[in-house]
């Protein structure tokens, strides 16, 4: 499988592997400007993943030392994980949405103890079983230290709204929160290399991806009480997506498509199908763990290891908030852990 595709009008992209994960690859993508390329994601912080990637610049005709900057959809690791290793190479600026730049300067700044204690309270809350949250309340006890990825500080803020500084270009952020607080897409305002009809090309990050759909969870940040509905943000954001009409999709993962709107309708009724079943669910009153066990996942749950399962109990809570948001679900007076019941 080739590792590079040139999509036309100065714009390839290159599969970065991510380690040990299904989705393979992420897409980065090599932009030209006038002041040298920029790419939008860098891929997962791995010695292999590096050598693709440096080796994809390379067979694109320029190299890491050349890269202008780096624009970030968001900073999740498989997005934002080489960041620092290509600033370090090539001296680039990096640029990120101040929300998700915030979440790296916790993430750097973060005592293990404390939020391993956040997370074991967070699913404790949720009803989840003791052998779910020992190991986490041991940590925190113990001083585990946590997975670090190196994230990069971000020195460039992407403004949404706003044309990115790349001459030559007509790069425009689009903030679509939901995925993280703070993920943007990037839509080039220029015409379709290939004439195709509509606005341009999308970068969308995990947005809009084909034929599977991002994990909703809840934003977690435990400095900050405030109740987020990230569900209804990414509903938000499609239809915000939507009506820009791009010609063409270019994901971070799999491969690009065309006709953004049918793929804005089609996860719109993926998620409002979800919730209709998670309404049948809750028929019978139901903790989120309770909840986590019953949704359709892509394995039976009890094939889903302890780690994966606390990212289901996270995008199960962000259902319920958002079904709380519209009035469609209630807690149940009393309950501990709080149970959720449809009205």
């Amino acid at each position: 499988m080739a590792r590079t595709f040139d999509h036309g009008g100065g714009v390839r992209s290159i599969r970065v592997p991510i380690p040990d994960n299904p989705l393979g690859y992420t897409l980065v993508y090599v932009l030209d400007t006038g002041r040298g390329p920029v790419l939008v994601d860098t891929g997962w912080d791995d010695a292999g993943s590096w050598d693709t990637l440096v080796a994809g610049l390379d067979a694109c005709g320029t190299g890491v030392r050349e890269v202008a900057g780096v624009v970030v959809t968001h900073h999740h690791p498989d997005h934002h994980g080489l960041c620092g290793r290509v600033r370090e190479a090539s001296g680039a600026w990096v640029a990120m949405h101040a929300a998700d730049a915030a979440i790296v300067r916790r993430t750097r700044e973060a005592r293990p103890e404390r939020w391993f204690a956040y997370m074991a309270a967070k699913l404790t809350a949720a009803g989840a079983p003791q052998e779910q949250v020992a190991p986490l309340r041991a940590a925190a006890r113990g001083g585990r230290e946590l997975p670090r990825f190196s994230p990069a500080l971000p020195d460039r803020e992407i403004v949404p709204g706003e044309l990115l500084d790349l001459p030559g270009r007509r790069l425009r952020a689009i903030w679509t929160p939901g995925h993280t607080p703070g993920h943007v897409c990037l839509h080039l305002e220029e015409r379709h290399p290939g004439e195709l009809p509509g606005q341009g090309r999308l970068f969308s990050g995990d947005h809009m991806l084909p034929g599977i759909t991002p994990h909703i969870g809840l934003y977690e940040d435990p400095d900050d009480a405030t109740v987020t509905d990230p569900l209804g943000d990414y509903l938000d954001s499609l239809e915000r997506v939507s009506l820009l009409g791009p010609a063409e999709v270019l994901p971070a993962h799999r491969h690009a498509f065309t006709d953004a709107p049918a793929r804005v309708r089609e996860l719109l009724d993926h998620h409002e199908e979800r919730l209709r079943g998670l309404l049948a669910l809750l028929a019978t009153p139901l903790t989120p763990w309770q909840l986590a066990e019953r949704m359709r996942w892509n394995r039976p749950w009890a094939d889903i290891p302890p780690s994966s399962r606390t990212i289901a109990v996270s995008e199960a809570e962000s259902h319920l908030r958002h079904l709380l948001k519209q009035g469609r679900v209630e807690q149940v007076p009393g309950s501990g852990p709080v149970a959720y019941a449809a009205v």
